[in-house]
């Protein structure tokens, strides 16, 4: 009787683990969407200022606040994805943005922009 119980000990045991490992899918329809404040405002910070950013100094068009990108978030992901001997390549005199960078990019403006 003893062996049959930690029988069905053991096998409860492995069924239950079995179900709760980290590798499960996210359930579809449950994306992450990229958001201005969570994934561009750092990004554009970091790659953008001074020169768009009028309260460092910056005199070229504005991209300090989630409007302004929102307007002009077509034209920034032509322009970065320009190569650095192409007219009108950004950011200006630094080297290519990283493909991972400019996806987050896409991926906020494909999500529909509208998170702040």
């Amino acid at each position: 009787m003893k062996k049959i119980i930690i029988l069905a000990s053991l096998i409860m045991s492995v069924f239950l683990f079995s179900r709760c490992h980290s590798s499960k899918k996210i359930a579809k329809g449950s994306e992450v969407k990229f958001t201005y404040e969570n994934n561009l405002q750092t990004l554009i910070a970091g790659n953008c200022s001074p020169c768009h950013f009028p309260s460092k100094g910056g005199n070229k068009k504005a991209l300090d606040n989630y409007d302004s990108v929102k307007t002009n978030i077509d034209d920034m992901i032509r322009r970065i994805e320009l190569n650095p001997t192409d007219r009108g390549f950004m950011p200006f005199k630094h080297p290519k943005l990283s493909d991972s960078t400019i996806a987050v990019f896409k991926k906020w403006r494909d999500d529909g922009k509208l998170d702040k």
